[in-house]
């Protein structure tokens, strides 16, 4: 039987798409505002018009592509899809196959400043990489019909095709959600699951929280903040995904600001992007969604993709790391996410948010080498 291809995957957006976002940007039709609300109503009018302007004058696509293409990436057709990767292998010969997977609203790229401390690490265990986008949520396209477990499927298909018969996975947000159901789907394949967040604190309350545990009494303060000022995305996609894509494909500017909203709300609670996120590689993965037209297939796995990545979780026997990021917008609890999961570690970053692996690229490569040291 033959090997599945796997074909050399170059970046080339053409012309005329870039000709096309430009004009886009130009006609622009803006909306007024309020002009005392700041960030509460959602992205302010100066912040958009100003980097809306950027990226059609002053963002360098091409120069990014080449950031991109510097890094090798491959397609692969599992399950009928075409799917995309980046894949970096170590010059260490022992080193661990690491599964890196990004959440929404983002994609691989988030990962591209923390490969080389993984594969080259100065100290600590080596890894080759495998970074690949969740389907639908940028290169190759959109699709239909996934959810979190069927990604994690497909995941533990490429493996095998690149010839890792084991491999330990990290992840976040989305992707948290993927490498926890490879943990429970293939417990004989995955060295261990290491996340930042997402596990262990979702609905909790003051009245099932120890208020006196300063961590509970803010996992609690989060979870107000998502679900009475920043999470109404969530339920606007839950709901009536097709309604929100036709604005999103049609318009860049609301494409952005949909996007570098969500960054700003979760790289730092009471920041914002700017702090700690550069503005080209914001716009990079705003690019990604709009010339592959993702933001509705991406927006639809919160209504159609979940239904395995709900409360009460199922049992996992994987060992597990978890890094708890002190801006994100949610917090575990670790005497929760230890009645679902096989809690091997559990540590907490002195910095960072939401987006932590691009964020903080050194912390979580520490705690990454860490985990998976003692793991084989």
């Amino acid at each position: 039987m033959s090997t599945p291809e796997i074909r050399s995957y170059t970046l080339h957006i053409p012309d005329t798409e870039l000709a096309d976002l430009r004009r886009r940007l130009e006609q622009t039709r803006w909306p007024d505002e309020r002009p005392d609300a700041g960030w509460s109503d959602g992205l302010p009018l100066n912040h958009a018009q100003e980097l809306a302007e950027y990226w059609r004058t002053g963002f360098d696509w091409r120069a990014q592509e080449t950031r991109l293409n510097g890094t090798p990436q491959f397609l692969t057709k599992i399950q009928s899809e075409d799917i995309h990767f980046f894949h970096l292998r170590s010059s260490h010969a022992d080193a661990t196959p690491l599964l890196l997977v990004h959440g929404w609203p983002s994609g691989p790229t988030d990962f591209l400043g923390l490969a080389p401390l993984l594969t080259e690490p100065d100290n600590g265990p080596a890894f080759h990489l495998v970074i690949p986008t969740i389907p639908g949520f940028g290169i190759p396209g959109p699709i239909n019909g996934w959810t979190l477990s069927r990604a994690a499927g497909a995941f533990a298909e490429l493996m095998s095709r690149l010839g890792y018969s084991r491999f330990a996975a990290h992840g976040y947000d989305t992707g948290a959600g993927v490498v926890r159901d490879l943990g429970l789907q293939y417990p004989d394949r995955v060295v261990g699951v290491h996340t930042t967040g997402m596990l262990g604190g979702e609905g909790l309350t003051e009245k099932t929280a120890d208020m006196s545990d300063p961590e509970e009494a803010r996992a609690v303060a989060d979870g107000y903040r998502y679900t009475y000022d920043i999470g109404a995305y969530a339920m606007l996609q839950s709901t009536r995904p097709q309604s929100l894509a036709y604005a999103l494909t049609d318009s860049p500017v609301g494409l952005m600001s949909w996007l570098v909203e969500r960054f700003h709300d979760w790289s730092r609670i009471g920041g914002g992007p700017d702090e700690v996120l550069d503005r080209d590689e914001v716009l990079t993965v705003v690019s990604l969604y709009w010339f592959f037209r993702t933001a509705g297939s991406s927006a639809r796995y919160y209504k159609y993709g979940l239904p395995d990545w709900s409360e009460p979780l199922a049992p996992s026997t994987a060992p597990t790391g978890i890094l708890v990021m002190p801006d994100d917008i949610g917090r575990p609890v670790r005497r929760l996410a230890e009645k679902s999961d096989r809690v091997l570690r559990w540590s907490v970053a002195d910095r960072g948010g939401h987006f932590a692996a691009w964020e903080q690229p050194h912390v979580v490569a520490d705690d990454l080498r860490a985990f998976f040291a003692n793991l084989g």
